[in-house]
């Protein structure tokens, strides 16, 4: 059985501060883009692995020197909005479209091509976001916890009406690849002590240590598992946080049978 695992970044810079009504903690979002995109890439420069990078157009434009780097390094870019305001909040299709486009538009200049893999900025989809996805082209999302350790095909909407049943939508020929909460750096290392990203601060190592027990549970017990952690420079490039994950990267090179892909990779094997 081979197992694979994705290294994903969520590059929301400043974007990210502002979408949440959190501006005064931009300056994070200036370190994240000056001081630890660089240290990431050349932890992935030295070990060789590659990674998907989601990137708001917000902050390819406020960044360009930061997003080429990641691209001239070989990196793939993925679709994460244009502002990362959440999609439920636009309130139109409209309005989410013109976002959608912005963003696609950011990230075509910034690559040369158009992207096929999109990440939600900020939370859920709206009734809108399946729709766009399939207008646009989309071949793979993401953002979903429909599974935890293998790809699947993104559903049409739900429905959830008052005293009916749960409806599942049907299938749609989008791929998703998951990414549990449990996975999310920020979630469980980010000090954020004020609404409404309130989070405790926890210990790296404790982390690291539930996805390497996470790991070798998946390669015992799933066929061809699929593990990806969503990280945010921010976050994972401060120490200790890039010393624990370049030892996490060291370890799974030496696992037999497992080995990091990007997040395409994963969907074109998964697709044929």
């Amino acid at each position: 059985m081979s197992h694979t695992v994705c290294l994903t970044y969520d590059f929301d810079a400043v974007a990210g501060w502002t979408s949440a009504g959190m501006p005064e903690y931009r300056s994070w979002g200036v370190y994240g883009a000056e001081t630890c995109v660089p240290r990431l890439l050349d932890l992935h420069d030295r070990t060789g692995v590659p990674s998907t990078w989601f990137v708001p157009g917000h902050t390819i434009e406020s960044f360009p020197e930061a997003a080429g780097e990641i691209h001239d390094r070989g990196h793939e870019i993925g679709h994460h909005g244009w502002s990362h305001d959440p999609l439920p909040s636009f309130g139109s299709k409209e309005a989410e479209r013109r976002d959608f486009v912005r963003g696609i538009e950011a990230v075509e200049e910034l690559t040369g091509e158009t992207p096929t893999g999109f990440r939600n900025p900020a939370g859920g989809f709206s009734e809108h976001t399946v729709d766009l996805l399939r207008e646009f082209d989309f071949e793979w999302d993401s953002s979903g916890t429909e599974r935890d350790l293998r790809p699947y095909y993104l559903r049409e909407p739900d429905t959830v009406e008052s005293g009916e049943p749960y409806r599942r939508g049907e299938p749609t020929d989008i791929v998703t690849v998951p990414v549990p909460w449990h996975r999310d750096d920020w979630l469980q290392l980010f000090p954020v002590a004020s609404d409404p990203q309130f989070v405790s601060y926890g210990h790296e190592p404790d982390v690291f240590h539930r996805w390497r027990t996470e790991l070798a549970w998946t390669r015992e017990h799933v066929e061809e598992g699929v593990l990806t952690l969503l990280l945010h420079p921010q976050c994972a490039g401060r120490a200790p946080f890039v010393a624990e994950l370049e030892a996490f990267v060291d370890d799974v090179k030496d696992m037999p049978e497992t080995d990091f892909a990007d997040v395409s990779t994963v969907v074109s094997a998964f697709s044929t």
